[in-house]
């Protein structure tokens, strides 16, 4: 998606990978593992490289959580997004650090705000899915219902690296054999 604003980029190194920042004079537009399925996929291609003031907040953010920490504050986030994906993506800032949810109490819980009877939980996935700003909307605290680990755009090594840095036990959880995320 295009933004009126001028995108800016930067680079964060994790410990579990480099990523990049995006932004705009409004706030984080995305957050991505290098390499990760849809990297970069809103980012304008008129973007260049420059820091933006809230860059250093999404750093000290990553870097709070990375030592194992909640954050206590989120940097500004511009997210932009159809309104069914908005729904999604505000939903999963919600979910509270060290827990995790399921797609299918995500699709109930989509369905009952935007006043449908049902949601499917495979269109929530794709929503969650095409989260642009990685971790700190956390897309990675949603599993299937019957306890596997599929549905994270950085792979499932980082979703169960970053489960670990939350404290969650991922020995209840499996890793599918099949799967769009694998």
């Amino acid at each position: 998606m295009k933004h009126q604003e001028r995108q800016c980029t930067a680079v964060y190194q994790s410990p579990i990978g480099v990523m990049l920042l995006a932004g705009d004079e409004t706030g984080l537009t995305g957050l991505w593992f290098e390499g990760q399925k849809y990297y970069a996929r809103n980012l304008d291609p008129e973007h260049e490289e420059r820091e933006l003031p809230f860059f250093e907040a999404a750093r000290h953010w990553l870097d709070v959580y990375f030592r194992g920490k909640e954050p206590d504050f989120t940097p500004p986030l511009h997210l932009t997004g159809t309104p069914f994906q908005m729904c999604v993506w505000n939903l999963l800032l919600q979910i509270p650090y060290g827990t995790v949810t399921t797609y299918g109490r995500l699709a109930a819980e989509t369905a009952k705000q935007l006043g449908r009877d049902h949601m499917s939980a495979q269109a929530v996935g794709g929503a969650v899915g095409h989260n642009p700003v990685s971790v700190i909307v956390p897309c990675h605290r949603v599993t299937g219902a019957d306890g596997s680990l599929t549905g994270y755009a950085g792979g499932l090594d980082k979703k169960i690296r970053l489960l670990a840095c939350e404290g969650i036990s991922t020995e209840r959880f499996f890793v599918p054999s099949r799967g769009t995320a694998l």
